[in-house]
């Protein structure tokens, strides 16, 4: 980017530059593409895909920018995709993505890399006061007073030709990242807080690569938490069941057998494809389809070990949540930070149980947050 123009003039060319995106759909345009992002210290990138009927999320396409020009990136079309993936792991180049959850986990799961030098503008904009939550768009809007429209969020990615529209909205979701993040890391590093918005970026990743362990998923399902030994074991080996097979037929867990039907059949305890058939939420070609394992697996469930119980907070763990509450208040008031930027409820809950069980402390609250909060934190559970 020419350092020589002004802000203003950055910004209409960025925005420009979405109305003219190259679509890179051959492996000539990504061999030059990659030669271009090669020229840039920074670099902004987003991902389209799709996540409703499938285990893992599809993607669609990805968009990359330098705040002159935005590629679209078609991996449907494009057999080797090396030349991004070696651009992606290549530390040299700083790479801005806005809520890379998401992006991290699809890029890992698709490409089989993870960016290095990654950096983050929603969580930078949360340590300077924005809410945890804050969108692209009202982030550009904070920033750099722009608005841009919010058209085609649901659009199918997968579907082609894309059309005018979508490579449009697409582009606009990339090419002013750059200079988002330049008035960013201004701040950040007068604040001290630069290092803060690489850790979360980190344990972002981390988190991105991790893949679904079977043996917990029956925690994740509401209601869980009211059955009894026998109904958390079945319920446990019905859980891990339907996670093996989602990932392996890449389909929506919902799909195979919903949550509510879980519980269900975990209260139920059935023994027979009779019993199986008297559950009105199973469908007939299911029970077909998977009613002997299923009875398998309830009744080796009902012999095994039952799983702990789900953490209850007792009056003693929530006097503790209600003194923590108002500790991480008053830090992020102190810091002019969203609260649950620290600590949510739910995770407080976390580092109570995990206290309680192993005097251990879950990651998100050591590194910058130790002394920030967490320290206090632990001096409230050892009054």
């Amino acid at each position: 980017m020419d350092s020589e123009r002004t802000p203003d003039t950055r910004l209409r060319v960025a925005l420009a530059a979405a109305d003219k995106p190259i679509v890179v759909d051959t492996s000539e345009k990504l061999e030059q593409a990659a030669a271009e992002w090669a020229n840039h210290a920074l670099i902004g990138v987003d991902t389209e895909f799709l996540r409703e009927r499938t285990y893992r999320a599809a993607l669609g396409l990805m968009q990359l920018s330098d705040g002159e020009t935005a590629w679209l990136v078609d991996p449907l079309a494009l057999e080797n995709l090396t030349p991004l993936r070696t651009f992606l792991e290549n530390p040299e180049h700083e790479k801005v993505i806005h809520s890379g959850s998401e992006d991290f986990e699809v890029i890992h799961h698709q490409l089989g890399v993870q960016p290095a030098g990654a950096l983050d503008s929603q969580i930078a904009c949360a340590l300077l006061g924005q809410s945890l939550q804050l969108g692209y768009h009202h982030a550009v809007n904070w920033l750099l007073d722009v608005e841009i429209e919010k058209d085609h969020t649901r659009s199918n990615w997968l579907k082609r030709p894309l059309s005018r529209g979508q490579l449009r909205y697409a582009a606009l979701d990339v090419v002013l990242l750059p200079a988002m993040m330049e008035r960013l890391r201004a701040e950040l590093e007068r604040l001290g807080r630069w290092s803060w918005m690489q850790e979360e970026v980190s344990r972002m990743q981390r988190k991105s690569t991790e893949d679904a362990n079977p043996a917990p998923a029956w925690k994740r399902i509401g209601g869980a938490g009211s059955l009894s030994d026998k109904e958390r074991s079945v319920l446990r080996a019905l859980a891990g069941w339907r996670e093996r097979i989602a990932a392996q037929k890449d389909t929506a867990r919902g799909f195979i057998v919903p949550d509510a039907v879980l519980i269900v059949m975990a209260r139920a305890m059935p023994g027979s494809h009779t019993a199986l058939e008297q559950i009105d939420e199973l469908h007939t070609k299911s029970i077909q389809r998977f009613g002997s394992v299923w009875l398998d697996l309830v009744a080796e469930a009902k012999s095994a070990v039952p799983p702990d119980p789900l953490f209850q907070l007792s009056t003693l763990h929530r006097k503790w949540l209600a003194a923590m509450r108002r500790t991480v208040a008053q830090a992020a008031a102190e810091l002019k930070v969203d609260a649950a930027l620290l600590a949510s409820r739910k995770q407080l809950e976390r580092l109570i149980a995990r206290h309680v069980h192993s005097r251990d402390i879950p990651g998100r609250f050591k590194g910058w947050r130790y002394p920030v909060i967490t320290e206090d934190l632990l001096k409230i559970m050892r009054r």
